[in-house]
């Protein structure tokens, strides 16, 4: 599935992690997520590169979305509601855009 055509590209750089969400399309003009977790080891002069990757097919996208916002609304509400979250909101240097597109997932 590597050499499907990539429509758009969103990396998130979060210390020795970065998480890439990737909008890919199939052979019959249908479209998916993947969403990567690359973290980074050093090895010697250099580093290497774990990676654990994700496919999220088009009939699951509200069903994600909607356990992500529960989990994260929770453990913001329930476990940890002492803590200010906005300190952790992005920086424009934190995220790239590659392939803008049209699509829109809303």
């Amino acid at each position: 599935m590597e050499d499907r055509e990539q429509i758009y590209s969103k990396r998130v750089r979060a210390g020795k992690r970065t998480y890439f969400f990737d909008v890919r399309s199939t052979r019959s003009n249908d479209y998916y997520l993947t969403i990567t977790e690359s973290r980074r080891h050093p090895q010697g002069e250099g580093f290497t590169y774990e990676k654990h990757k994700m496919f999220l097919y088009k009939e699951d996208f509200d069903k994600f979305v909607e356990a992500l916002k529960d989990a994260v609304d929770h453990v913001k509400t329930e476990l940890m509601p002492e803590v200010d979250f906005s300190q952790f909101e992005s920086k424009n240097d934190e995220v790239d855009v590659v392939g803008e597109s049209d699509l829109k997932w809303d």
